[in-house]
């Protein structure tokens, strides 16, 4: 089925991959990734893409370097669009290891982010410290995404641990958990230095998360989105997808990309 309100093609052709959710989902989430697009190009994402996104996130701490109006006005044009924003994870690990979390959430409140992002990729954050910020920022009004995994591919957690965090992270109250990817998505958790899936720790991680439809693997390569749309189907929570490869992995999701095509076509027998 083609998205709503999209008549071009209605009739035209079906999707060679099907059962695609649309928005408002609960699965198959888009979050972009945007490290300082202009207002113009922001409103031409969102009138363009927008039914395809569900969060963006002003990458790591790049919200701080935007004019007060300009950074209000891409808060507002997102939840106009129906696409919920948040600032990034770095930005809320300097809050935590400044001791100003409660400012911090305060002031993302003022701005009109929707969510935030709880992480501690980069810096040591104890358990409990990591739960008292899942709570204040329920709190305060946000929806809550988490992520696990470190970025430094030498501090390296091992599966318990990561599986540990996603169990707790879960039972707190995030509405997503997000595994490590960084925005180059080599060398880190789940993808060797070449940016391929390690499919045996996939396996893993899988078998031992409770609601793996409530994880948002960061796949900024194509040849991750398309390994992970290939074990989990159109529906795979993925993130920091590029602004201008938010079309390409929507087309990737439905078979309208020759990878995903050629396999929609064995599976019904065709060619």
């Amino acid at each position: 089925m083609l998205p709503k309100g999209n008549t071009t093609w209605q009739g035209v052709i079906e999707f060679p991959i099907g059962g695609r959710q649309q928005k408002p989902r609960q699965a198959g989430m888009t979050m972009v990734i945007d490290k300082g697009l202009g207002l113009t190009e922001f409103k031409d994402l969102l009138e363009v893409a927008a039914p395809y996104i569900d969060f963006i996130k002003l990458g790591f701490g790049t919200s701080v370097f935007y004019p007060a109006d300009i950074l209000r006005e891409k808060i507002r044009l997102a939840r106009s669009y129906s696409v919920d924003i948040f600032p990034g994870g770095t930005f809320f690990e300097v809050a935590v290891l400044q001791g100003r979390l409660g400012l911090y959430l305060q002031t993302a409140r003022e701005l009109g982010y929707t969510f935030i992002e709880i992480s501690d990729g980069t810096i040591d954050m104890g358990r409990s410290v990591r739960m008292v910020a899942v709570r204040q920022a329920r709190s305060a009004g946000f929806g809550v995404i988490t992520e696990v995994g470190k970025k430094d591919p030498r501090e390296a957690l091992s599966e318990a641990h990561l599986l540990n965090q996603i169990a707790g992270d879960q039972e707190a109250g995030a509405d997503y958990v997000i595994v490590e990817g960084r925005e180059s998505g080599n060398g880190v958790v789940l993808y060797d230095s070449h940016g391929s899936v390690k499919e045996d720790l996939l396996e893993r991680l899988l078998a031992g998360i409770k609601n793996p439809a409530r994880i948002i693997w960061e796949a900024p390569q194509k040849q991750q989105q398309l390994a992970l749309i290939m074990r989990l189907g159109p529906n795979v929570n993925l993130g920091n997808i590029q602004p201008w490869d938010v079309l390409a992995l929507e087309a990737l999701r439905v078979g309208l990309r020759g990878d995903t095509l050629k396999t929609a076509m064995q599976a019904a027998g065709v060619g």
